[in-house]
């Protein structure tokens, strides 16, 4: 299909470890492009090949890495 960019908030990080936790917590998905997380404004913005994964699997990614994270509407 195409590339997607979708943000997803994430709540529960505190500092740069939980930073650099989320990013080992995606960095083997297939099809997830780029991330970009932001810790003052709790939310990453990633971008990703549709046809190999979903922004909610990458959100549950973050998810079973000890974050509260959703999908933001787009």
């Amino acid at each position: 299909m195409a590339n997607q960019t979708r943000i997803i908030k994430i709540e529960g990080m505190t500092c740069g470890g939980c930073v650099a936790s989320v990013h080992s917590a995606t960095q083997d998905i297939d099809g997830l492009d780029t991330m970009s997380v932001e810790l003052d404004t709790n939310q990453a913005t990633v971008t990703f090949d549709d046809s190999k994964t979903s922004v909610e699997a990458i959100a549950a990614a973050i998810d079973d890495a000890g974050f509260d994270a959703s999908v933001a509407n787009s």
